[in-house]
């Protein structure tokens, strides 16, 4: 059976909560988003969507300043190199195992390029 592509609302959400799950359950990670960030993730999940939504389907629904909101993160506990590249490396896991297509694919070299600019525009701790 193929694997979905990420062109959908419907699909981008389903991976946005496979996503989630993976790094709520990440040793490196979880502590970062449930004590550092102290997200809420009824709050958070839909803006994440929204996110997505916009980056691959050109959707308009998010209007928040990323990087503002992980500097303040950052402000509060370092981020790292490390943190950066395991975040990437469980997207690219969670994309991989359940979708392929030219959105996947696109959702997977756009979270690389987040995943650099979010750490350059991060001041040195």
């Amino acid at each position: 059976m193929a694997k979905p592509d990420l062109d959908s609302r419907a699909n981008i959400e389903r991976f946005v909560d496979q996503f989630y799950a993976q790094v709520l359950a990440d040793p490196v990670l979880a502590p970062i988003f449930l004590d550092v960030a102290q997200i809420e993730l009824d709050v958070h999940l839909p803006h994440i969507k929204d996110y997505w939504c916009k980056l691959l389907l050109g959707e308009r629904a998010y209007r928040r300043h990323t990087m503002a909101i992980h500097r303040r993160l950052h402000a509060r506990q370092p981020l790292q190199s490390t943190d950066f590249q395991r975040w990437l490396a469980l997207f690219t896991a969670t994309v991989d195992a359940g979708f392929s297509g030219p959105g996947a694919e696109r959702a997977k070299r756009v979270a690389a390029s987040i995943a650099a600019n979010m750490q350059q525009g991060l001041p040195p701790d």
